[in-house]
This record gives structure tokens, C-alpha cells and sequence, in this order.
């Protein structure tokens, strides 16, 4: 059987994690294969920590040249984070025609393109499978299993930190600031939050799917993204009267006019498969034109999770190894020479139905001010909730679900109606997703 050595730059939860699954699963991949994989050396900032995977036969060490110096070594797995050192590195890997297998959502997304074109002047792979959606076989069900389509939507909840917040605030009523303390005690949330709440981490990834759905170069810059701090439990109740979950998404899809890029807090029919992925699941729904809707749903994070992933991307390279690169599927499904930048349409030129909450004095003539604003901008309203406010006095919320609009003219519909005197305060609008 022939012999496959590995060198893992990063033996954390994801490094440790794909040790275990190796070991764990050696005569099944050994199957699969037909090579022994072994993990012959490894780099950690400190090689004294405990962790959480056997290290018996793996030479360890701090520094991770030594690892891509080694000529026997013939996959890298890059899975210490962060933009640097971690590009340098795969670059030197790279450039002395060593495959390389990432995690690192962040890397991909803003250096990729310069990446996939660099592995391809090496004639090697650069394979990320479990820098999105965690243990979910996203990567290789869009650029393979979906290959026979025009990919026309995708819709995902890619950052389970985010949904375990919101699911929490559903079913307990919680406010934000609680339930996020919660996800730090529990390990979900990091002490600093801002990639998962802000949406950050969401965006890398989406960047990613849509290339792969689309066809163009990667672009996280052009991501419209909105976090999930300022969420109230009273949307969140609201939202479920009116038949509707509200999730973090990130969504693409493309249009006549060009691509959308966004990810944002949605509100979701609650009757969709999607809208009942909770705590800290990720699914991602990918509609093609041939097969319709396809769900996708398992662990955004883990070791074991994220580590089944790195695995499935070492099993391709070595049933591919020595194949010619013609022969190899290309990074983002598509040839390189066939990538086409499309427009990305900007958040304000985006066509979305709205949850609007008004905060307004109750007494006559208010709502038919509003819809009337709402009408002379072409805007129509599918649903109507009001609702009394003991705690404020004469005040009333009045919840709003409109038709589909383009933004720029909810914006200014909203210019009007929050210069009335009877508003309170800035509406709260939230986009509506069907999904269908």
C-alpha cells in the first residue's frame, strides 16, 4: 500500500480533530484510497500543552518550516488561523509543490484568488472543504454534486454561533447581551465576539459559495454584511405571530442585473426546513435549476466535524495525486480561464419583501399617514400587527410585512414616515426571505 505523509502546521481543535478521525478511521480511508496516511510531523506553538489527540509517532515542533522543508512530506494541512503567518506558509508550500488542505475561511476568501492561481502554476491543489459550513460536505456537493446546474440561489445559516444566540432568544425570551455571556460560558462565542455577531465570519464564507454557485472570482470585499447585535426579543416574538423564524443568513443569488451578496438577519416562513435549524447547526439550501432546492444541514464546528472534512479533502489528493492537473476538479468548480466577473449589486439595488416595526402615537390618522407614504412609493403591505404599549403610555408598535421592494425605495418610503410627528422613533426593518 502506498505511503501518504502529512504535516499539520496548527495541532489545535481542528488539528487535533483530524488526527483522531485518521486514526479512528485508518482501514475504512486505507479502503477508500488504497495509501496509509500518516501524520509524520506537526508544529504548535507550545509542544508541552496537553491535546486533545494521541501525538505517538508525530514529531512535534514550534517551528512550521521545518515541516514544509521536509521532502517526504507530501500534504500540508494549514490549520493554525489567521491571515499570517498562515499565507506565507501555504505560499511556501505551494511554490515547493507540497498539496495543501485549509480550514481557514478567512484566507480563502480574501487571498484565494492569488492562492488557487499559485497551486496551479505548482501543479498542485490548495482544497478547502472545512473552512465553510464546518462537517457539511458543502464545498464538494456544489462544485460536483450540483455540476449539472445553474446554480440560481443559496441561502445558509454558516455561523452557529449566531444561531445559537438566536434560537436561545426565541425559545427563552432572552436578550441579546445574556444569551451571548451564555455562548462564551459554553465555548460557542469567543471573548470577542465581533467575527460571529457582526456577521464577519458568515461573510468569508458566503464569499466562497457564491464563487463556487456562480462561477466568479472571489470577492469578500463586496459582501454586504449586518451582524445580529441589535436584535430585540420583541422582533423576535413578533416575527413569530406572523408565522416567521428569524435567522442570520447569508444569501446569493444571481439576477439579470448581477449578483447578490448579503448577510443579514431574515425573517423566514416558519414552515421551511431552514427556519428549524437551531442552536448551533449550520445547513446551507442551494437551489439549481435542474434539481430545484437542496438542503444541507450538520455541524458548523468540532473537532471531529471539522476534521471529517479536512480528512475528505486529504482522501481526494491522494486518489489524485499524481493525476495531471487537466485532470483535477478546479478550486471553484469552474476553469480558471472561465471565472467572469459579474456586477455586484450594491444592498440599496436588492429587491426583498421587509418586517418593519413603527414605534407611533395611537390616535387617528397614523396608519393611513403610513400607508399612504408606503402606496406613493409602490410599496404594498401583506400583513398588519399592532400592538399597545401599557409601558409607554398612548404609544403603539405597529409591525408591518410588506410586498417585495427594491431597497432604495423602503428607504425613502422610511425618510417620510419617520419625519411624521407621531413616530417615536428610527423604524426597525428586518428583510423576509420565501426560500422557495
Amino acid at each position: 500500500m502506498k505511503v501518504v505523509k502529512v504535516g499539520i502546521l496548527g495541532l489545535g481543535t481542528v488539528g487535533g480533530g483530524t488526527v483522531n478521525v485518521l486514526q479512528k478511521n485508518q482501514q475504512d480511508i486505507g479502503r477508500r484510497t488504497g495509501c496509509k496516511i500518516i501524520v509524520t510531523r506537526a508544529s504548535a506553538r507550545d509542544v508541552t500543552r496537553p491535546r486533545i489527540c494521541s501525538t505517538d509517532g508525530i514529531q512535534l515542533t514550534t517551528n512550521p518550516k521545518e515541516i514544509i522543508n521536509d521532502p517526504e512530506i507530501q500534504i500540508i494541512l494549514e490549520l493554525m488561523g489567521g491571515e499570517e503567518p498562515a499565507k506565507s506558509l501555504i505560499i511556501q508550500s505551494l511554490k515547493q509543490g507540497k498539496h495543501v488542505v485549509t480550514a481557514n475561511k478567512a484566507l480563502i476568501a480574501n487571498h484565494g484568488n492569488e492562492l488557487f492561481e499559485i497551486a496551479a502554476e505548482n501543479n498542485v491543489v490548495l482544497a478547502y472543504e472545512a473552512a465553510i459550513a464546518g462537517g457539511i460536505p458543502i464545498v464538494k456537493a456544489m462544485r460536483e454534486g450540483l455540476s449539472g446546474n445553474s446554480i440560481e440561489w443559496l441561502s445558509g445559516i454558516i455561523n452557529g454561533t449566531g444561531n445559537f444566540i438566536l434560537t436561545e432568544m426565541r425559545d427563552k425570551g432572552s436578550a441579546f447581551a445574556d444569551v451571548l455571556k451564555e455562548a462564551q460560558e459554553l465555548g460557542y462565542a469567543e471573548a470577542d465576539p465581533e467575527y460571529d455577531v457582526e456577521g464577519i465570519d458568515a461573510a468569508h464564507k458566503l464569499c466562497i459559495l457564491a464563487s463556487l454557485a456562480f462561477g466568479i472570482p472571489l470577492n469578500f470585499k463586496k459582501v454586504y454584511t449586518e451582524g445580529i447585535s441589535k436584535i430585540t426579543p420583541l422582533d423576535v416574538t413578533y416575527a413569530e405571530e406572523l408565522g416567521y423564524r428569524i435567522k442570520h443568513l447569508g444569501v446569493a443569488k444571481k439576477t439579470d442585473v448581477g449578483v447578490e451578496m448579503r448577510v443579514h438577519l431574515t425573517l423566514i416562513p416558519e414552515n421551511r426546513l431552514i427556519a428549524n435549524v437551531d442552536g448551533v447547526m449550520n445547513a446551507v439550501l442551494v437551489k439549481g435549476n435542474a434539481v430545484g432546492p437542496t438542503l444541507y444541514y450538520g455541524p458548523g464546528a468540532g473537532a471531529d466535524a471539522t476534521g471529517s472534512a479536512v480528512v475528505a479533502d486529504i482522501v481526494d489528493l491522494c486518489r489524485q495525486i499524481d493525476s495531471p492537473a487537466e485532470q483535477r476538479v478546479p478550486p471553484l468548480g469552474f476553469a480558471s480561464n472561465e471565472l467572469k466577473e459579474l456586477p455586484i449589486l450594491l444592498i440599496e439595488e436588492v429587491t426583498t419583501a421587509f418586517y418593519l416595526r413603527l414605534s407611533v402615537e395611537d390616535k387617528p390618522g397614523v396608519m393611513a399617514a403610513i400607508t399612504t407614504i408606503l402606496a406613493d412609493n409602490g410599496i404594498s403591505i401583506e400583513a398588519v400587527l399592532q400592538k399597545e404599549l401599557k409601558q409607554h403610555g398612548a404609544n403603539t408598535h405597529v409591525i408591518l410585512l410588506t410586498d417585495s421592494v427594491v431597497e432604495k425605495s423602503l428607504l425613502s418610503a422610511l425618510s417620510e414616515i419617520e419625519s411624521l410627528s407621531s413616530i417615536n422613533e428610527p423604524a426597525i426593518r428586518i428583510r423576509v426571505e420565501s426560500l422557495q
